[in-house]
């Protein structure tokens, strides 16, 4: 619930922090900030433009796609992840000869990009102490972010601005398939803190990519997200998530419909090629899930 992360949260006039009154956050230079019906707080400056967040549509559709268990691979791998990344900062900051995946549970989970809240929920499933921030400028997204999980605290804000957070609020963030802003979350993590990044490889869903022409993914994606936020923090690892989709005709309609490619593709053209496809059809899924780490 929102009220979970509050304490965490910072104005994004002043950076002050927030405090509840009544339906509303504010801060002490009276910036105050009403919350949604639904369960979520919109941070965003009143010059930000919100043309770029998912729309109902897509979030509809990606909702629907995880939901029946396709990327499950990702977010078992996330978790594990999230897990091993949170005993290893147990173990460093106490001088335990044993740590386990509980042992640093307490505090905060930021998910920048958080989109449904879908991850975000998985990881705080595997870190029953934690709490979650949910951040995304798509509101669509964040009402059903605001309801993933009952540890789940959903924020609308940009991620190109400086986040609604305070400084070192958290050692562990996420960002599966999101925009990255390096020294935000270089700001937003404290020293030794670990940002977990899911992103896909030039083999990820490319049997769709090839025959709906849909956008691909460059080679060097990867050495260009390290090469972004190396100023800012340090790789540590990664691995390699493959496996093998068999995907239904309405399934394809939904993961076309629920990425970037839904920006781009021509209805018409799109079920044209559709109907040439096999059902059901085998797509490779591929993505790498690294992990970085702020300097101490």
């Amino acid at each position: 619930m929102l009220q979970d992360i509050e304490r965490y949260l910072a104005c994004p006039h002043c950076a002050q922090a927030l405090a509840r009154h009544q339906r509303s956050l504010r801060c002490p230079a009276g910036h105050s900030f009403d919350l949604a019906k639904q369960g979520y707080v919109s941070l965003l400056a009143g010059d930000a433009h919100t043309g770029t967040g998912d729309t109902a549509e897509m979030v509809a559709a990606r909702a629907d796609f995880l939901a029946a268990g396709h990327y499950r691979p990702i977010a078992d791998a996330l978790a594990e992840a999230a897990a091993a990344s949170t005993a290893s900062t147990a173990s460093a900051a106490s001088e335990a000869v044993e740590a386990t995946a509980g042992a640093d549970t307490e505090g905060l989970v930021v998910d920048l990009g958080a989109g449904t809240g879908h991850y975000l929920a998985h990881v705080l499933d595997a870190l029953p102490g934690r709490v979650g921030a949910a951040l995304d400028i798509s509101k669509y997204a964040l009402r059903r972010a605001a309801r993933a999980h009952p540890r789940i605290g959903a924020v609308v804000c940009d991620a190109w601005r400086p986040l609604p957070l305070g400084d070192a609020s958290t050692d562990l963030m996420l960002n599966v398939f999101a925009p990255r802003n390096g020294p935000e979350i270089r700001r937003v993590l404290r020293p030794g803190g670990t940002l977990l990044l899911v992103s896909p490889t030039s083999n990820h869903l490319r049997q769709l990519v090839a025959a709906l022409g849909l956008l691909s993914v460059d080679e060097e994606k990867q050495r260009r997200i390290d090469e972004k936020l190396g100023p800012y923090l340090t790789p540590v690892d990664q691995r390699s998530v493959e496996f093998t989709l068999r995907l239904s005709g309405q399934d394809v309609r939904t993961v076309v419909g629920m990425g970037p490619s839904a920006w781009h593709t021509d209805p018409e053209r799109l079920a044209a090629a559709l109907a040439e496809l096999p059902e059901p059809v085998e797509v490779t899924a591929s993505v790498t899930v690294a992990r970085y780490r702020r300097p101490l």
